[in-house]
């Protein structure tokens, strides 16, 4: 990873789902650090190109590729493009994930849930995942280095709300992860996951009632609900050279609200 820290000059890196929310912020902050960013979006064509122009502002370069993170081919057709256009593939965020809306009132409790519920988040974070990490694996091991860093939940550690579908999928995603992060650690490879707790603003908690998110704060040490912002540094910090010997790891980036 050099010995420049936070500093991505000449690398490249895939964030999925970063057309807006935690993803967009996440594609800003490795432009700052100077990266080259491939900004993955789903349909939001107008939001991802504004995201690119945000991080040439930020002084690094960027890119917009639509693709389907959970269709196999598309998401190997995805990396083969950030590989043929870039040159390399350097660090990967798996930052989407299937539509999820963060309503503790108009959440599905456990007897109206389907099978076929899970199976659709399960798609959409372990899926998605699975589909990038076998793609994106080959060019990371090529130079006997590289970062994948899993957007996961604080919910895989104590389910505040039990939103069953989502948060079983994230857990899932942590197994996958460190399973991962077992198997590519010889190769130079390392695997993380960054789990937030309930991030304001973003499309996911639009529908949150106030009540609850000042319910939640009261419960939190720092008093307040993350930014996307504030995802984007441990995100950066798992994937740099100053996390050179952090692997299989589940960094809670929640304000204190679950401590492990």
């Amino acid at each position: 990873m050099g010995t420049h820290g936070m500093d991505f000059a000449g690398q490249v890196v895939l964030v999925t789902g970063a057309s807006r929310g935690i993803g967009a912020a996440i594609a800003r902050a490795f432009a700052r650090q100077g990266a080259t960013v491939a900004v993955n979006y789903l349909r939001s064509h107008e939001a991802a190109q504004a995201v690119v122009r945000a991080c040439r502002e930020e002084g690094g370069d960027a890119l917009a590729l639509q693709a389907d993170v959970t269709s196999p081919p598309q998401a190997e057709a995805l990396v083969a493009q950030v590989v043929q256009e870039c040159g390399r593939l350097d660090v990967l965020v798996n930052n989407a994930f299937a539509p999820y809306s963060f309503d503790p009132e108009r959440r599905v409790p456990f007897e109206r849930l389907a099978w076929p519920d899970y199976l659709r988040q399960y798609e959409g974070s372990v899926g998605a995942a699975f589909h990038l990490c076998r793609a994106a694996l080959p060019h990371l091991q090529a130079r006997a280095q590289g970062a994948i860093v899993n957007l996961v939940s604080d919910l895989v550690e104590d389910p505040v709300v039990p939103y069953h579908d989502y948060g079983t999928a994230k857990a899932a995603l942590v197994g996958f992860s460190r399973h991962l992060a077992a198997e590519v650690g010889p190769l130079g490879v390392r695997v993380n996951c960054v789990a937030p707790g309930l991030v304001h603003p973003t499309q996911g908690s639009s529908a949150t009632r106030a009540s609850f998110r000042e319910a939640l704060m009261a419960a939190t040490p720092l008093r307040r609900l993350a930014r996307p912002e504030d995802v984007a540094g441990p995100v950066l910090f798992l994937a740099s050279s100053w996390g050179a010997f952090i692997t299989g790891q589940v960094l809670l980036v929640d304000g204190g609200r679950v401590m492990r």
